[in-house]
């Protein structure tokens, strides 16, 4: 009885932090893992504070979105329709279907190219990218199948922590002086590097990337799934915590194995390959072998809700139930699944493209925060739970944050063009 009773305890215990691992596994993906080693590669630890700002600002605006939904039981898109205006919600399914597009030919792209240079260290020349796409993106199409939530967030749990732990021991491998490190943690703007992306448009991806709209949109949804109410409200804050301290550690681990790796030997970072060619005379077979599995998993976790994604927030807006077993939704998500194989299909080379789309995030990003600061602020939804003075002053810094970061992204894309 001991045994069962621990294991029960074990599993509700995961329980606590599944939404938060979903938003981990959501909010690194192959975007991430290219923006961090981009950055590392060409400004070893100089950009880390974007990182440390972003994660923070991501806690925060995870734990005020689920708090809303804590409150009211609505959703984001539900709130944006009933409360400021249709065209809102429309707006941001528009906007983030083009970005979950554009992620998933550019994930899957990344992920099949670098399971083929890796396979190529024990097949003779290796498995060609477009079978590793078909496979990834089977793989994640038959786990969409059974449409359950719960079986999304136990996977990802999985695929989570062997990402986590492949990224934070090539770390320790790869490490750089922690005397670059505490420096980066200081804002500064570096010079421009050796790749083509500059330092002001990697700010904005980096930005971006982690201050992910949708992911405070998935958020609610998550949320209300869960069942919590403003009983949970300290849960729910914790389970925040943990995913941004988690976003932090894998996001900071992955730009010091670059840093410590292609920046000490002055080597530019431009093509998703390159982390494993390049890695190998510098880091051995084994650092290798752990980073590549580490992208695999970091593009197989973003792929999942990627998927579901649209078929969810269609489903808030309307106020429907989120069953991922009507045939309209297969059918859309089996579609979609497709575009993964558009990079291995016509030979695309993706690493910029991504870092071009997480840039664009940023665009999005000032609505999202204005929108929760309107509706956290108004008493007849929130009653006694609205804003605190605190609350609004950290979401009007990240407005600011928002806006000076798109700033630079347009400034850093207008200089590539």
């Amino acid at each position: 009885m001991t045994g069962v009773g621990s294991t029960h305890g074990w599993k509700a215990k995961l329980a606590l932090f599944l939404p938060g691992i979903f938003l981990v596994g959501f909010n690194i993906g192959t975007g991430s893992v290219t923006t961090m080693t981009s950055a590392g590669a060409n400004y070893g630890m100089g950009l880390l504070w974007t990182v440390l700002i972003s994660c923070a600002a991501t806690y925060l605006m995870v734990a005020t979105y689920g708090r809303y939904t804590l409150v009211t039981g609505e959703t984001a898109l539900e709130a944006f329709r009933k409360h400021i205006h249709p065209a809102v919600g429309l707006f941001f399914i528009a906007a983030l279907g083009i970005g979950v597009f554009a992620s998933l030919m550019g994930v899957m792209g990344i992920v099949a190219e670098i399971s083929y240079e890796w396979s190529k260290t024990f097949i003779s020349g290796g498995i060609k990218p477009l079978y590793w796409a078909a496979f990834f993106c089977s793989v994640a199409y038959f786990i969409f199948w059974g449409g359950h939530t719960q079986v999304f967030e136990r996977i990802l749990a999985v695929v989570v922590a062997i990402m986590g732990v492949a990224f934070v021991l090539n770390f320790f491998i790869l490490m750089p002086p922690v005397s670059s490190m505490a420096a980066g943690l200081i804002p500064a703007v570096p010079d421009t590097g050796s790749s083509g992306a500059g330092p002001l448009l990697l700010i904005a991806s980096m930005v971006g990337t982690t201050i992910f709209s949708g992911l405070f949109i998935m958020r609610t949804t998550l949320v209300k799934e869960a069942g919590w109410t403003i009983a949970q409200d300290k849960q729910q804050r914790r389970d925040a915590a943990f995913a941004a301290i988690m976003m932090f550690v894998i996001s900071a681990s992955i730009m010091a194995a670059a840093a410590g790796s292609l920046f000490a030997e002055g080597i530019p970072f431009d093509k998703a390959s390159q982390m494993i060619g390049l890695l190998e005379p510098l880091a051995g077979p084994l650092a290798v072998s752990i980073f590549a599995i580490g992208i695999i998993a970091a593009g197989v976790s973003s792929q999942f809700p990627n998927l579901i994604l649209i078929p969810w927030l269609i489903c808030d807006f309307r106020s429907t139930p989120r069953d991922m077993t009507i045939w309209k939704y297969r059918l859309f998500v089996g579609i979609i699944s497709l575009l993964g194989l558009v990079v291995p299909l016509f030979d695309a080379r993706p690493v910029l493209v991504l870092i071009m789309s997480q840039a664009f995030n940023v665009v999005l990003l000032p609505l999202t925060v204005a929108c929760i600061l309107y509706l956290g602020n108004r008493a007849d939804l929130m009653g006694e739970y609205r804003h605190s003075w605190l609350t609004n002053a950290g979401l009007g810094g990240i407005f600011l944050f928002s806006l000076v970061t798109g700033y630079m992204g347009f400034q850093g894309l207008m200089g590539m063009l």
